[in-house]
């Protein structure tokens, strides 16, 4: 299955978004009024600069105190974005992702972003392609 078609079977293809000098503590809002574990910091909502997760706000909360809350989004995003394309495949998403040990990559077509697909899509995809293949051998050695 391609990033394309995974991003399709999607509820939605919005990517939440905050701009650059976000305080951190708004981020956490975002994320927690969207229910979801990641925002990708953009100006434009085109253009990714970085990325910041629940897990990155949690670290530096236990490593530094909660006064990192008031600092901007920009003191704690991944900067060095790993990201796909539509054309890519799902399983070579989910061993970046593994491999990276992260859940959430931006897509990306002509430098511009098109969606954000996280670990449990890539795994809902390779799911639904081993239940088919499994079907077609099940009714292949049964005659069908």
């Amino acid at each position: 299955m391609l990033v394309h078609q995974i991003l399709k079977s999607k509820a939605t293809a919005d990517v939440v978004t905050v701009k650059s000098g976000t305080s951190v503590s708004d981020a956490a809002k975002v994320l927690a009024e969207n229910r979801i574990g990641t925002v990708v910091i953009s100006d434009d909502g085109i253009v990714a600069k970085g990325i910041l997760s629940e897990r990155d706000i949690v670290r530096e909360i236990g490593t530094r105190g909660a006064s990192c809350m008031n600092e901007t989004v920009d003191d704690m995003m991944t900067t060095n974005l790993i990201t796909c394309g539509l054309s890519d495949r799902a399983g070579k998403v989910l061993q970046m992702m593994t491999d990276g040990r992260f859940r959430h990559m931006p897509v990306l077509e002509d430098g511009k972003m098109v969606g954000l697909i996280t670990l449990g899509d890539v795994v809902k995809a390779r799911m639904s392609e081993l239940e088919v293949t499994k079907d077609a051998l099940q009714g292949m050695i049964m005659g069908h």
